[in-house]
């Protein structure tokens, strides 16, 4: 049997929220408030002469309508790693939230790969409810279905490799359908978490992010992932400025735009 191949991964930050608070990062607050701001990033998964995008982001318009402040387009990180957004042919949605799935137009040639579940849920009967339907954009999903009948979605129910040594899972919690991504890499398998945890501390302390779907699946996603990680320090949370500090820049010049995490973490 062949070895698996060891795949480069980038985060590539495109955003961040400065106003963000400790209060608003758990389920019923937190008793040391303080700010404790998001980063915003789109992934790069590189390998076996192909590349694979986790996630696509949002443009300056919805980070005006949001009030997040954008930085670049993710487009900018993407090809300083060698990625050229034109040529990629495959990118992966963790869900449909709208810091998840904008930038539809960025990748022309890509299929998006999409659990069942989500597709199901960002056009049901869910969306009757306003609270449920706030992270959501209708202009993402429209595009999404647009994607669909023009051939160019794939879906996936479950767990599913896609590629030798990258595969998808479900977990839900955050969104009905969010997936979560295990790769294989030259320190072993990494789980790229998207909102399956925003902080590293949200899967430390087992407190959820508290937008979310439905709160057991979010903590039961938390043990999946150890389960998939070949080491707790190898799941790499969906909005962390963490992230940055603990691995290094992909290239001098790059710190803050797009950090190597498949590189031995600082001070490892």
């Amino acid at each position: 049997m062949s070895a698996l191949p060891s795949y480069e991964v980038y985060a590539v930050r495109y955003a961040h929220n400065a106003n963000a608070r400790r209060s608003g990062a758990f389920i019923g607050g937190d008793a040391h408030d303080g700010p404790m701001p998001l980063d915003y990033f789109v992934w790069a998964i590189k390998g076996e002469g192909r590349s694979f995008i986790l996630d696509t982001g949002f443009d300056q318009a919805m980070g005006d309508k949001r009030g997040r402040q954008f930085l670049r387009s993710p487009a900018v990180g993407l090809k300083a790693v060698g990625v050229d957004p034109d040529a990629v042919e495959d990118v992966i949605l963790s869900h449909m939230h709208y810091d998840h799935c904008g930038n539809y137009d960025l990748f022309p040639r890509a299929r998006y790969h999409i659990q069942d579940k989500e597709m199901a849920y960002c056009t049901g009967r869910c969306m009757c409810h306003f609270g449920l339907r706030v992270p959501f954009e209708e202009d993402d999903v429209v595009a999404i279905v647009r994607k669909l009948f023009a051939g160019r979605v794939a879906f996936h129910d479950g767990a599913e490799e896609i590629a030798p040594g990258l595969s998808l899972h479900h977990v839900g919690g955050h969104s009905k359908g969010l997936q979560v991504v295990r790769v294989h890499t030259r320190r072993g398998w990494m789980v790229l978490a998207a909102d399956a945890s925003h902080f590293y501390a949200n899967m430390e302390k087992g407190r959820a992010f508290p937008i979310l779907h439905n709160h057991e699946d979010t903590l039961e996603g938390y043990a999946t992932m150890r389960r998939l990680a070949s080491a707790p320090d190898a799941i790499i949370p969906g909005h962390d400025p963490l992230v940055l500090a603990r691995y290094p820049a992909a290239a001098p010049g790059l710190e803050g735009i797009a950090h190597r995490l498949d590189a031995d973490p600082k001070g490892g």
